[in-house]
């Protein structure tokens, strides 16, 4: 095979440990030499591996993308070298005697012969809003055990609000959890703390306020009220922070003569998809970016993100659909706004649920429409287009005779004898 790159490196890193192999091709002796080192994975140590690689004239470098520890080396050699990061999947060895040694010269091997096929990794300021967002959707989870954890002592001390209120943590349903945390008893007085709506419920909601809260109910009742409002003001904090950076000009100026969008204008275009919201475009954004050009086509972004079918035939036999591993943040934002899509109204994409739900169920319809809003999307930002709704009644338009038939048929299985006649044209 021809050799690509005539001084490379790999990288096998580790959590204390960066063995690192430079392949070298000597012209003279008409072989490649090579030269294996170990370093720490202090900042010191990486910044006298990253010396060391110039010294030897190395200029491309790949490694695995092991766990998180990939991180700072990247982060501090990526400005210097061209440094690939690989799917350890795609850079498996043949079974047999696996060293450190020997991963980093396999590493090095294949990237010198163009083996190798680097991973997205976006820009530092995209990378710095995806910390957020993963953090704010990690802070929403703790939100909701929390919620969850608190509703459980509740049950424990035979308070059923939340057999009454659709929301235990509402406005009512938090006044009646502090006025338990401060002593009262009554469930009369309690029920009163009802607001708007839920004061028509006071009769049940004097039934269901009736308990044995003791004092270490009173206790549990307070640490996890007193988390909920911390988590809540994290959240709030995190959200605040990543308006601000999406509100900031990230873009380099070939991006701006490509026409790519900056993160705000590109967050607000995203919200006229039934489904996204505003914090769902910025957690669609940061996953994504706004560049599509990285992206061959929307059927390659489809697989990155894990929410396009499988292909695993043999011998003329599929064996397994299933959707690949991907992008798990990205998948299960789509995920969730496809079924918020689905829910709504006169939409194409709820058309669309309901239409695969009613044949596949509704985890397969989500996935489905998933697909379809990631697609949207990415057309979306190659061109800056707004949205455009094809209509509830696409799929009924596709072959208005096929239903005709189907429908007729249906009326005649319960009885009916139909006639079928056209409409006349509107004046």
């Amino acid at each position: 095979m021809d050799l690509i790159y005539d001084c490379c490196a790999g990288l096998d890193v580790h959590k204390r440990t960066v063995m690192v192999c430079v392949n070298r091709y000597d012209r003279g002796a008409g072989k490649v030499r090579k030269e294996v080192r170990e370093f720490g994975t202090m900042t010191e140590d990486i910044l006298a591996l990253g010396d060391w690689l110039r010294e030897q004239g190395v200029r491309h470098l790949a490694m695995e993308s092991t766990g998180v520890y990939w991180k700072p080396i990247y982060n501090l050699l990526e400005d210097a070298f061209e440094v690939l990061l690989v799917n350890a999947q795609h850079i498996k060895k043949v079974p047999g005697r696996k060293t450190d040694t020997k991963d980093c010269e396999w590493i090095a091997e294949l990237l010198q012969h163009g083996l190798l096929r680097g991973s997205f990794v976006p820009p530092r300021p995209m990378r710095e809003l995806r910390d957020l967002t993963r953090h704010r959707v990690q802070a929403v989870g703790d939100k909701t055990r929390v919620v969850n954890r608190l509703q459980q002592v509740l049950e424990d001390a035979n308070i059923k609000l939340g057999s009454v209120a659709s929301d235990v943590v509402g406005v009512s349903g938090r006044s009646m959890i502090e006025a338990i945390i401060a002593g009262e008893e009554d469930p009369e007085e309690l029920a009163e703390l009802a607001r708007r709506r839920l004061r028509g419920k006071i009769p049940q909601l004097k039934h269901a306020l009736r308990g044995r809260v003791t004092a270490h109910h009173r206790f549990l009742l307070e640490t996890l009220y007193e988390q909920l409002k911390s988590l809540e003001a994290t959240i709030e904090r995190l959200t605040r922070r990543i308006s601000a950076v999406m509100a900031q000009e990230t873009r380099s100026t070939e991006e701006k003569e490509s026409g790519v969008l900056p993160f705000d204008r590109a967050a607000t275009l995203l919200t006229t998809v039934p489904g996204i919201g505003r914090v769902a475009a910025e957690t669609i954004l940061a996953e994504t970016g706004t560049r599509m050009a990285q992206f061959p086509s929307a059927a390659h972004l489809a697989s990155w993100a894990g929410i396009s079918a499988g292909n695993n035939e043999s011998a003329g036999k599929r064996k397994s659909g299933k959707t690949p591993k991907g992008n798990r943040w990205l998948r299960r934002i789509l995920v969730q706004v496809a079924q918020a899509a689905g829910r709504s109204k006169n939409t194409y994409l709820s058309a669309q649920y309901r239409r695969i739900a009613a044949r596949r169920g509704r985890k397969r319809a989500a996935v489905a429409v998933a697909h379809t809003i990631l697609v949207i999307v990415y057309h979306m930002l190659r061109t800056a287009a707004p949205y455009h709704d094809l209509g509830p009644n696409f799929f009924d338009q596709l072959d208005p005779q096929r239903l005709t038939r189907y429908l007729v048929k249906r009326l005649e299985a319960l009885g009916n004898k139909v006639t079928v006649e056209p409409l006349e044209p509107a004046a």
